[in-house]
């Protein structure tokens, strides 16, 4: 039986750990993040993987940093066959990757060489991109710059966001890690260098990249406000305080009010200009220090005095 250390995270993971675990591959391991506080009253809470191996009775580390640590040396002396990541979240020392006989392979988010990086999902539905996918391929010391085993794509519709990709592409990964995992044990599979000339990276989501600029056209917007849902969320200024928005969508209208004019006011909804004389229609929102509200509760709410001709930034 194939002994594989696994190492992942966040929800993504779950389907692949779960998918070894099905096709009765040895998990002895699991390695993830430390449990980190969340929410505002920041509650002390396990990463999903955590609990799905907790679940599966396996055996969990969680180092803060895997190398050099106590943990590294755990996972050395199970003496896996292969060790697979998936959204990890750490950088893998090269002691490590040597660990293992047939080395380290990782499921990655993108087609790469597009969107090397902790935030390709993000950043392939705010750049627009129609199509993005999941690699197989190998880890080596410099991120995510392995040789390819496998890789396929799937679209991106307009209607899709962060979250809804993630979930389509962990099920990508699962089939496409299965599928590739025999014949990468056997060496019949063998791994293609990637093209360097056309490596592009999305490194993880800055605090300044959330702000909406509405110099950019209603498209671009829509794009933006899909690619950080539900997490980290784009957000604009209003009367001087911070209104996250979470649904939008683009008025086949145009505008001659300048970019951040709020334009119309509606029972559903209301409408601010972007760019190139387009026109967003906000549909849910977040006020600072309040949950999401629909455009129609914010409206007949603390969002009553809003006017035409009011700005946000």
């Amino acid at each position: 039986m194939t002994r594989v250390v696994f190492m992942g995270t966040p929800e993504f993971s779950v389907p692949i750990l779960e998918g070894l675990l099905a096709q009765n591959y040895e998990v002895v391991a699991v390695v993830t993040q430390p449990d980190r506080p969340v929410g505002r009253k920041k509650v002390l809470t396990a990463p999903p993987v955590k609990i799905a191996a907790v679940a599966h009775g396996l055996e969990v580390l969680q180092p803060e940093k895997i190398s050099g640590s106590v943990e590294m040396l755990r996972v050395m002396e199970f003496e896996p066959d292969i060790i697979v990541t998936a959204a990890f979240g750490q950088f893998l020392p090269e002691k490590l990757i040597q660990s293992a006989k047939h080395g380290v392979i990782n499921v990655h988010a993108s087609l790469l060489p597009k969107y090397r990086g902790g935030a390709p999902v993000h950043y392939a539905i705010i750049n627009g991109e129609k199509e993005t996918g999941v690699t197989i391929m190998q880890t080596i010391k410099k991120m995510d710059a392995g040789a390819i085993y496998l890789q396929r794509a799937i679209p991106i519709t307009d209607k899709d966001d962060v979250g809804e990709m993630f979930k389509k592409l962990s099920i990508l990964g699962k089939e496409l890690l299965l599928e590739a995992l025999p014949d990468i044990l056997s060496g019949r599979l063998q791994a293609t260098p990637q093209n360097e000339a056309e490596v592009s990276f999305s490194p993880n989501i800055k605090r300044e990249e959330e702000a909406i600029d509405w110099q950019k056209n209603a498209g671009q917007i829509d794009c933006q406000v899909r690619g950080m849902r539900p997490f980290p969320g784009a957000f604009t200024m209003y009367q001087g305080k911070r209104m996250k928005l979470w649904d939008v969508a683009v008025v086949l209208e145009k505008t001659e009010a300048k970019p951040g004019t709020i334009v119309a006011i509606h029972k559903k909804d209301f409408w601010i200009a972007a760019g190139n004389q387009t026109i967003v229609q906000i549909n849910q929102l977040q006020p600072a220090g309040k949950g999401k509200l629909s455009a129609v509760d914010f409206l007949n709410g603390i969002g009553k005095e809003m006017s035409i001709g009011d700005k946000v930034e």
